[in-house]
């Protein structure tokens, strides 16, 4: 299940990165808190499954 795992963390950094980005941009807050929890918990439930941890 490390592919799976894999994933979630890259999408968790894009979507970090995209949170980074609306920040520069000036978007509304709401839309970065989104993208923030959303990151978090991806990069959460990849970490979480990986074979190491379990």
């Amino acid at each position: 299940m490390t592919g799976l795992s894999t994933i979630l963390i890259v999408v968790g950094l894009f979507l970090l990165g995209g949170m980074y980005s609306f920040q520069k941009q000036g978007l509304p807050r709401g839309v970065i808190v989104l993208l923030g929890i959303g990151s978090f918990m991806c990069l959460l439930a990849g970490v979480l499954r990986l074979d190491v941890w379990s």
